[in-house]
This record gives C-alpha cells, sequence and structure tokens, in this order.
C-alpha cells in the first residue's frame, strides 16, 4: 500500500520532470532561431543580432537545468558506471544495493546544491520589488502591466548595458527548480528502486 502511493506520487514528480524537459526543448528551439536570425543579419544584411552571446549564455543555463530532471528520470545522467554495471550483472542485489546508495548520495548533493542558490534566487528576485514597495524609483500605480516593467528595471540584471540586459532570478530559479526536482527523482531512485534499470534488465532478460 505505501509503496503503491509512493509511486503514485513518483508518477507526478515524473511529469512535471517531462514538462520541464519540454519548456527546456522549447528554449532550445528559441535559441537556434535567434543563432539562424543572427546568421542571416550579419552576412546578408551586414547588421549583426545585438546580445546574441548574452542570450546564448542566458539560455543554455536555462536549457541545461530544466531538462536536467528528466535527463535523472531516464538515467543518462552523465557518469561512469561500468563498475556499477558489471555488479549489477554478476551481483543484482548488492548493485542494486550500491546503486540505491549512490542516488542517496546524490540526492543529497542537489540538495547542497538547491540550498546554495535558493537565496541568490530569492535575492536577485526580491531586488525587483514586484510585491513590495521599492526602495527607489516610482511607486506602484495599480496598472499591472506598467508596474511589471517597472520593477523588471529594477532587477538585478545580467549582461551588457545598452546591449542586452535581463534578470537574473529566471535562471537561478531554474538553477534551483531544476536540481530540487533532479533530488526528488534521486530520493525515489534510491527508495524505490531505478526503474530505467529495471527496464533495461527485464528487456536482457
Amino acid at each position: 500500500m505505501i509503496v503503491t502511493g509512493l509511486r503514485k506520487i513518483e508518477s507526478w514528480v515524473v511529469a512535471i520532470a517531462i514538462v520541464a524537459n519540454i519548456s527546456g526543448a522549447l528554449v532550445l528551439l528559441v535559441l537556434v532561431a535567434i543563432m539562424n536570425i543572427d546568421i542571416f543579419s550579419r552576412n546578408i544584411l551586414n547588421a549583426p543580432f545585438r546580445g546574441v552571446v548574452e542570450v546564448v549564455i542566458f539560455s543554455l543555463a536555462l536549457i541545461v537545468f530544466l531538462q536536467l530532471p528528466d535527463v535523472v528520470r531516464t538515467g543518462r545522467l552523465t557518469r561512469s558506471d561500468g563498475f556499477l554495471g558489471a555488479l549489477r550483472h554478476y551481483r543484482p542485489i548488492t548493485g542494486e544495493a550500491l546503486g540505491r546508495f549512490l542516488d542517496a548520495v546524490s540526492c543529497i548533493f542537489m540538495c547542497l546544491i538547491v540550498w546554495t542558490v535558493w537565496p541568490e534566487f530569492t535575492e536577485s528576485f526580491e531586488s525587483c520589488h514586484f510585491f513590495t514597495p521599492p526602495d527607489f524609483g516610482p511607486m506602484p500605480s495599480g496598472a499591472i502591466w506598467a508596474d511589471f516593467k517597472t520593477a523588471l528595471a529594477r532587477c538585478d540584471y545580467f549582461g551588457t548595458p545598452g546591449i542586452l540586459q535581463a534578470p537574473w532570478w529566471p535562471v537561478r530559479f531554474a538553477i534551483g527548480f531544476g536540481c530540487a526536482w533532479a533530488a526528488v527523482l534521486f530520493f525515489f531512485k534510491g527508495l524505490l528502486g531505478d526503474e530505467s534499470v529495471i527496464r533495461t534488465h527485464k528487456a536482457e532478460i
């Protein structure tokens, strides 16, 4: 009964990981489009797209950490698992125990990353003063869109002034979310076993 309940919770966690992966793929498509626009405008119109370097750096961080949970889910995280794979083949019980232990350690490390990044996210988000009176600049007027644009101008920014600037908090949120969701998935892998390994083992049989 408990295992069944945990599996249902895990299915919701997996669904959100898949949605995050799709979001990362959409960011990648936008990045590809921007790169093609830059190539066209640079070579045909002799007018390069300003801020393309900043867009690439900003987008890559979003892509990596939005897709991280689904990479963990599918067991495709870059690692050296030759010894673990051999151990699972020749000593299944020992290999499974070691695999769960490593997933638990991975969960702890992901939690440490979240613990480090989350205060940076909250600090950068609060610098915008979306919901609090600002320390400087005009007070909220009641017009939602105008107040939102004014708040964005107060945010802690990444980029080059005069070329392209973007608030830091979406990237830091993506890093915190990606690592937190990866930690949850590692937790379920350590507790219930790695479904991707189980499916591979059944296919081999």
